[in-house]
């Protein structure tokens, strides 16, 4: 990079500087093979996000539990060793070899740090659901609908000592902390430190430390896995996410219900509030961006989907503040990755309003003619791949879905092949007709 600083560059010369960064990771390279292979695949991911013609069709995967499916391992053993979860993601990319690497978060998320917290929000492999089965969010209004104004005022204080002691067992003794303001006069400073020394208080520091040390002992072994990726020859595809404000809103605050009622009789709060997360959720990833080597942010769009609001209401409510954070991530030089789950059929003509090349966008079940017609001539479209076919097709109609998949929403590039969804498990024997299609019929 040149001598300029970082804030005068442009949007463009960021997105150069993140692409090099991609292209050149600065880790060893298991053999030359690998280090070709590696740079094959990302300049391939590359030319499909900027709408230009790669020498074949690329291979992301967005895949959950399946590698350790495949490695004979339940789901929660894949959250309770990360030495064998971290070998059972490696053989799978080594066995199926998509362009991206599939990598083993959130899957292989450590239950020890979650139970050391008491996460309410989600139940887990052998904490709620079945030792075999995917993570599951417990759905309620953990935000009640007075405390809007909180929350937009004072986001940080609203998350620490009202949401978390809710949803977080472990943030308990947060709840009856003062001001943070306190420390700005020495008169106040000891009300505020009394607070720390309550019993409650002392359980939550106890929880979280235990926390800390499972997360610390989980880390080395999962995070050495993106590493020795890499070093085979796999680039990561993704490795940061943030969502949509008002999903935030929707899922893990209000909830559904209560976002449904609060669009009709407190409107004007969820669009403040919506406007009010932006800034939150850019913060949320450029905290992390040193440590990224792939530009590419992963949005997994949940409330915009069909059905859930009407047209009028995703214009109200859902776009604005998720075209900021588009925007915003763009404008520092990343490719937001929007995984609009569902259907979006209805919303196609809507979401062009954004620079060409410089978005993908991941379809579960939605219109792939109609997605080439119109969010494809601004943006790389990706996946569709029906998860019903995976799991009950044969190889033989996995492929004819594939070719036909490829002469429509490949044509002239800007295509990346993926499943529609994030499967769990599933026939191998069709995952591999999917992947083996890309490599043979997706040539340009």
């Amino acid at each position: 990079m040149d001598s300029r600083s970082w804030n005068d560059l442009s949007a463009d010369d960021k997105l150069a500087s993140r692409l090099d960064r991609w292209r050149n990771p600065g880790t060893p390279f298991a053999s030359a093979q690998a280090h070709a292979e590696y740079k094959a695949r990302v300049d391939r991911i590359i030319a499909a996000v900027e709408l230009r013609q790669p020498d074949r069709v690329p291979v992301c995967l967005n895949i959950g539990y399946w590698p350790a499916t495949v490695a004979g391992m339940t789901a929660r053993e894949a959250m309770t060793d990360p030495i064998r979860a971290g070998r059972a993601w490696v053989d799978f990319n080594l066995r199926f070899q998509p362009d991206g690497a599939v990598p083993p978060l959130p899957g292989a998320n450590s239950a020890q740090m979650l139970e050391a917290l008491d996460y309410r929000l989600y139940s887990w492999p052998g904490h709620g659901v079945a030792e075999d089965a995917s993570f599951q969010y417990n759905e309620q209004e953990w935000m009640r609908a007075e405390e809007y104004d909180h929350l937009i005022s004072d986001t940080s204080d609203f998350l620490l000592r009202v949401y978390l002691p809710r949803a977080v067992g472990a943030f308990a003794g947060f709840a009856r902390l003062p001001s943070l303001l306190d420390f700005t006069e020495l008169p106040f400073v000891w009300g505020h430190m009394v607070a720390w020394g309550s019993s409650e208080m002392t359980q939550s520091l106890e929880r979280l430390t235990a926390a800390a040390r499972a997360a610390g002992e989980w880390a080395p072994a999962i995070f050495s896995t993106f590493g020795e990726l890499t070093a085979r020859g796999f680039p990561g595809y993704y490795q940061a996410m943030c969502k949509a404000p008002f999903d935030i809103l929707s899922d893990t605050l209000r909830g559904t219900r209560g976002m449904m009622i609060d669009m009709y009789r407190r409107p004007e709060k969820v669009v403040a509030a919506c406007e009010r997360l932006v800034p939150v959720v850019l913060d949320w990833v450029f905290k992390r961006e040193r440590d990224l080597t792939t530009p590419v942010i992963m949005l997994p769009l949940h409330k915009g989907a069909d059905g859930f609001m009407s047209d009028e209401q995703f214009r109200t409510f859902y776009w604005p503040s998720l075209r900021a954070v588009l925007l915003g991530l763009i404008d520092e030089g990343m490719v937001p990755l929007c995984f609009a789950e569902g259907r979006f059929s209805s919303r196609l003509e809507m979401i062009m309003d954004l620079p060409r090349g410089r978005t993908v966008w991941a379809f579960d079940q939605t219109d792939m003619v109609r997605a080439k017609e119109t969010i494809g001539r601004i943006a790389c479209i990706q996946g569709n791949v029906p998860l019903s076919l995976i799991h009950a097709g044969s190889p033989g109609e996995v492929v004819e879905y594939t070719r036909r998949l490829i002469d429509t929403a490949g044509e002239g590039g800007g295509y990346i092949l993926d499943v529609g969804a994030s499967p769990d498990d599933g026939a191998e024997d069709n995952l591999k007709a999917m992947i083996d299609t890309a490599r043979q019929y997706g040539i340009y």
